[in-house]
């Protein structure tokens, strides 16, 4: 992947709904290029798909976390398992530094969240946690 696959790559999280033209003006390339760099990119699976985020999304689940985890010895499996099969646990990626494991949770109250919270951090094996509210996102500006 070169420059203009990562410059397009971001513009599509900016705005997934540009128009090839727009992409195009964008990345000062023409729209066959952009057409070209998207389907190869897509053969390869760099793009796997694109998705959009609702409202609805959003208003479902009001209250939402991430939350960081340290995890003693081999136990990062059996974790990641007990994690996934929680409603509020919307992702688990995996990570370097400090933290195991970053959890992305939504709840409908703090008190549901205060509740997983619990009942994640009583896990067998979960040594350390700290979780962040997310208070806002927002989409960074097309250039």
């Amino acid at each position: 992947m070169d420059d203009t696959d990562q410059y397009l790559i971001a513009e599509l999280r900016r705005d997934g709904r540009a128009s090839v033209q727009a992409l195009a003006a964008r990345l000062g390339v023409s729209r066959a290029t952009v057409r070209a760099r998207l389907a190869r990119l897509q053969a390869q699976g760099e793009i796997l798909g694109f998705t959009v985020l609702t409202r609805g999304d959003v208003a479902d689940a009001p209250v939402r976390g991430l939350m960081m985890i340290g995890i003693e010895g081999r136990g990062t499996e059996r974790i990641r398992a007990r994690l996934s099969g929680l409603p509020q646990v919307t992702a688990v990626h995996s990570t370097n530094g400090r933290w195991d494991l970053i959890v992305e949770l939504s709840a409908q109250s703090l008190a549901e969240l205060d509740t997983v919270l619990t009942q994640i951090r009583a896990f067998e094996g979960i040594t350390a946690s700290e979780t962040n509210l997310l208070l806002a996102t927002r989409r960074p500006r097309s250039r």
